[in-house]
């Protein structure tokens, strides 16, 4: 009688695929814009990992306090050029030597865009025009700009939910991040074309989390974070609209994973594709795994902030297809991760939130 393969040995196959298939990207010149991030840092040591040459781009002021050192990209081996991607000469002296280009540099809070859609205008517009013109300039092989499911809104006007999101369904963005991001995916299309030499790929990131992401203040993006946080300081964790908004959570290593597979698949050319799990997440099912990790923990109901859509999950077919690759890393799974990391990073608690009192 055969043999079946186990779990383990199905995913040591998958990890070793993908690994083969990033070498590819041996010696290439990677520029990442944003890199200083939780996905960038990541991302970048998925392409390092591959034998990749990378140099980072980011202004490295997204996040207050020891965000950006808890990341850790200042301590890898990529290059670091503190800048900002709206300074032509800098980006262009950038990708003037490089192969490929991932464009992830952007004011990503759904709530700091809406207090200052001024700003969002200047990072996520005039940014990526600057990108995309340099790209469009110089012998770039391929660009991959990070979109987002906000772009989705609440799906297809009266459709019930939770709705599946697919790649070529009708777009309601309703905040003004997801507004940018769209203009970024139609400008992306329009400049890089056939006449620019240079092929572009976009990927919508669904809810990404995962160990040592923390939040920014005045954000209610980040759900895992904010209610482990809450949680681990006795305060009650805050259902905003009730937690019944549902999210698709996709761990940061397997989106970092994606977008470096986004650069070498041949399919992806001029593709737009989805990175989620395809599995629906209400915010109250995350408050319910997180719970049993801190006796006592309490909920409360809060109003839903201006922007924050009712969400939906991935449709994954087109990734599978075109990426060969889906999400390796349960809710649960990552959820556990998380808490953990929390709970052993004492120093991770930022001040900012510690301070805040119980009202506030």
């Amino acid at each position: 009688m055969p043999v079946l393969p186990s779990m383990s040995d199905k995913a040591a196959t998958t990890e070793e695929t993908v690994r083969s298939r990033l070498d590819k990207l041996r010696d290439a010149r990677v520029v990442v814009t944003g890199g200083g991030g939780l996905v960038g840092s990541r991302l970048v040591a998925v392409l390092r990992r591959s034998g990749a040459a990378v140099t980072v781009l980011d202004r490295m002021d997204a996040y207050p306090e020891r965000g950006h050192e808890i990341f850790g990209v200042a301590r890898g081996d990529a290059r670091m050029v503190i800048g900002d991607v709206r300074d032509a000469d800098t980006v262009g002296a950038l990708l003037r030597e490089a192969d490929f280009v991932v464009h992830a540099a952007a004011y990503a809070d759904v709530a700091a865009c809406t207090r200052r859609p001024d700003i969002a205008f200047r990072a996520n517009v005039e940014g990526t025009q600057v990108v995309l013109e340099q790209a469009a300039k110089y012998p770039v092989r391929r660009l991959v700009l990070v979109s987002s499911a906000s772009v989705y809104g609440d799906g297809v006007p009266g459709t019930g939910g939770p709705q599946v999101f697919h790649e070529d369904q009708p777009l309601f963005p309703v905040s003004v991040y997801a507004n940018s991001k769209l203009w970024a995916e139609h400008q992306t299309r329009l400049m890089l074309n056939a006449a620019s030499g240079t092929e572009y790929a976009v990927v919508r990131y669904f809810s990404v989390y995962g160990e040592p992401q923390i939040p920014k203040p005045g954000s209610h993006s980040w759900m895992v974070p904010w209610l482990s946080l809450q949680a681990r300081l006795g305060r009650p964790m805050r259902l905003n609209g009730g937690g019944v908004q549902v999210r698709d959570l996709v761990h940061v290593d397997d989106i970092a994973e994606a977008t470096a597979l986004a650069l070498t698949e041949e399919q992806m050319a001029a593709q737009t594709v989805n990175i989620g799990t395809g599995i629906p997440t209400s915010v109250r099912e995350v408050a319910d795994l997180i719970a049993p990790y801190f006796p006592g923990a309490r909920r409360i109901v809060t109003p839903r902030p201006e922007g924050d859509p009712l969400g939906g999950y991935a449709s994954t077919e087109r990734a599978r297809e075109l990426l060969r690759w889906q999400a390796g890393i349960s809710v649960r799974e990552g959820v556990d991760r998380y808490v953990k990391w929390l709970l052993a990073t004492p120093d991770a608690m930022p001040r900012w939130l510690s301070d805040m009192t119980d009202q506030e």
